[in-house]
C-alpha cells in the first residue's frame, strides 16, 4: 500500500489537472516555442532624433509606418531611447517616453500662426511670411534701440531691448554658431534653455 498524505495527494492531483486542462485549451509549450515571431518593428522606418523637452538632449529612435507611396501617409507609431546615444544610453524619462502622444496630438501646431492686434483669432501664415515678419521686427527694434556709445563716449555696440534664448538640445557646434550670430548683432541678453 502506498502511503500518501492528504497534502501530497492534492499537490499531485492539482498539478495533473492543471497541466491536462492547459493542454486541452491549446497552451501546450512545444508549438509555442517552435514558432518564430516576426520582429514588430521590421517593416518600419527608423529615424534618429533628439528629445525636445529639456536640456539633457536624450537620443530617441522614431519608428514610422508608411513608405512614402502615393496613398500612404507616414506616421510615427513607436518611440524608444537610442541605446547608442552617449547621453541617455537607451533610457527615457516619462516625458520622453510619451513623445508619441505629443507628436500625434491633434492640437499640435504644424504651421506658423499670426494674431493681428485687437483680433480674437489666429490665422495661418506661411513659413516665409513668419520669418520675414520676425526679421522685420528685429531690424526695426535694433535700428530704434541700438546703442553705439555709452555716456563716456566709449564704443559699446549694444542692443538691450531684445534677447535670445537658445535651444537646449543643440550640439556644441550649433551653440557656438548661435552665440557668434547673436553677439555680432550686439545682443547682450543671451541665455540657453539648459540653464532654465
Amino acid at each position: 500500500m502506498l502511503k500518501v498524505s492528504r497534502r501530497q495527494f492534492f499537490k499531485v492531483t492539482g498539478t495533473t489537472l492543471a497541466s491536462s486542462s492547459l493542454t486541452l485549451l491549446g497552451a501546450a509549450p512545444a508549438p509555442a516555442m517552435a514558432e518564430v515571431r516576426q520582429y514588430k518593428l521590421a517593416r518600419m522606418t527608423e529615424t534618429r532624433n533628439t528629445c525636445p523637452y529639456c536640456s539633457v538632449a536624450c537620443g530617441v529612435l522614431l519608428y514610422s509606418l508608411g513608405d512614402g507611396a502615393k496613398n500612404a501617409k507616414a506616421r510615427i507609431v513607436h518611440i524608444e531611447g537610442d541605446a547608442d546615444h552617449p547621453v541617455n544610453r537607451g533610457t527615457l524619462c516619462p516625458k520622453g517616453a510619451g513623445l508619441t502622444d505629443f507628436i500625434n496630438s491633434p492640437n499640435r501646431l504644424t504651421h506658423p500662426e499670426y494674431r493681428a492686434p485687437g483680433s480674437d483669432k489666429w490665422e495661418r501664415i506661411s513659413w516665409d511670411d513668419a520669418l520675414t515678419r520676425i526679421a522685420r521686427h528685429m531690424k526695426d527694434d535694433r535700428d530704434a534701440n541700438f546703442v553705439e556709445r555709452n555716456d563716456e563716449g566709449q564704443i559699446v555696440n549694444r542692443w538691450l531691448t531684445t534677447g535670445m534664448l537658445a535651444a537646449s538640445a543643440s550640439s556644441n557646434e550649433v551653440a557656438y554658431i548661435t552665440h557668434k550670430v547673436v553677439r555680432a548683432m550686439g545682443t547682450l541678453a543671451f541665455d540657453n534653455q539648459a540653464r532654465v
